[in-house]
């Protein structure tokens, strides 16, 4: 089952000629999650032929507008074709105000139900738990209420070994709740072992965005193991104190996180406007952090 990522936006601020503001679609399991609506995100969309009705769910990590102004045009376009389907927002409480003031104010009235769930910026959180997937919101540092989120994989139930299965006699009524990890008891009452019977699937995969916030070298705990972590890499180290008035993060910094961390690999992104050319942005992290890449927009990265 698919677990990919499309960057959609990738500049920090302001656009640029060919970068757009900070958008990811995350598909895990066909279930679509759009990650921040920054300007022109309904655009990209388009653009790379992803369909807006198979969203299912918005998380924005902060209310600066380049994270999230592209949402009010995203919303009515999505109302004006007809959606029926209930739409989550995740997101900082003041969102729910603020589009609740614009829709009164332009006249529309949403034909489709919007639940509103507010992030907490203040610990580590399960904030949406669904059959195929959960989501923790991670507090980070910057100049407004600023959360990450970590996409993980629910873990696939188990897969059974048909000989083995065949050769004990297990009968088809009780393969489901091996598959769950159940031993299995006969009329004997003899119990069979479940990992005589079974195999596990492979670790849940894991999905890390990281968007503004100042160098948090704590992070790296909850971080631990992640298979992709997208970190901002606004700027580069010799603009440290750059970074650090705005709290941003250097691709230094991204990329030393990135190895304290044991993730499997880095993606850089949120760029800004200064640097046309990105690769001294990745030469840099690479030195910490070999297994980096720069976050590309229409690129396709695949979580594994």
């Amino acid at each position: 089952m698919p677990f990919e990522l499309t960057v959609l936006g990738s500049s920090s601020a302001t656009p640029t000629a060919d970068r757009h503001p900070s958008a990811q679609i995350l598909n895990i399991k066909d279930n679509l999650l759009l990650i921040d609506c920054g300007e022109a995100t309904q655009n990209q969309l388009l653009h790379y032929r992803i369909r807006h009705t198979r969203i299912k769910a918005i998380f924005i990590t902060h209310l600066h507008a380049d994270h999230f102004v592209g949402i009010f045009g995203l919303l009515a376009t999505i109302n004006f074709h007809g959606r029926e389907d209930n739409l989550k927002l995740y997101a900082p409480s003041d969102l729910k105000t603020i589009i609740d003031t614009y829709f009164k104010i332009s006249g529309i009235q949403l034909k489709f139900q919007l639940d509103f769930i507010s992030t907490d910026d203040s610990m580590v959180h399960l904030i949406a738990d669904e059959p195929d997937y959960q989501v923790h919101t991670v507090p980070l540092k910057h100049r407004l209420p600023t959360t990450g989120f970590i996409f993980t994989e629910k873990r696939p139930l188990k897969r059974l070994k048909p000989e083995l299965c065949e050769a004990f006699h297990i009968p088809f009524s009780s393969y489901q709740s091996l598959k769950e990890g159940k031993d299995y008891v006969n009329t004997d009452g003899n119990i069979i072992q479940n990992y005589l019977l079974t195999e596990d699937n492979p670790k849940p995969r894991s999905y890390a965005y990281m968007s503004d916030t100042l160098y948090l070298p704590q992070l790296a705990e909850v971080l631990h193991g992640v298979n992709l972590l997208y970190h901002e890499s606004t700027f580069m180290h010799e603009l440290l104190d750059r970074a650090n008035e705005t709290l941003h993060t250097t691709a230094k910094q991204a990329g030393m996180l990135a190895k304290a961390a044991g993730i499997k690999r880095l993606l850089l992104g949120h760029y800004s406007a200064r640097y046309r050319d990105l690769t001294p942005l990745l030469f840099e992290a690479q030195k910490e952090f070999e297994n980096t890449l720069l976050a590309i927009e229409g690129e396709k990265y695949i979580v594994d």
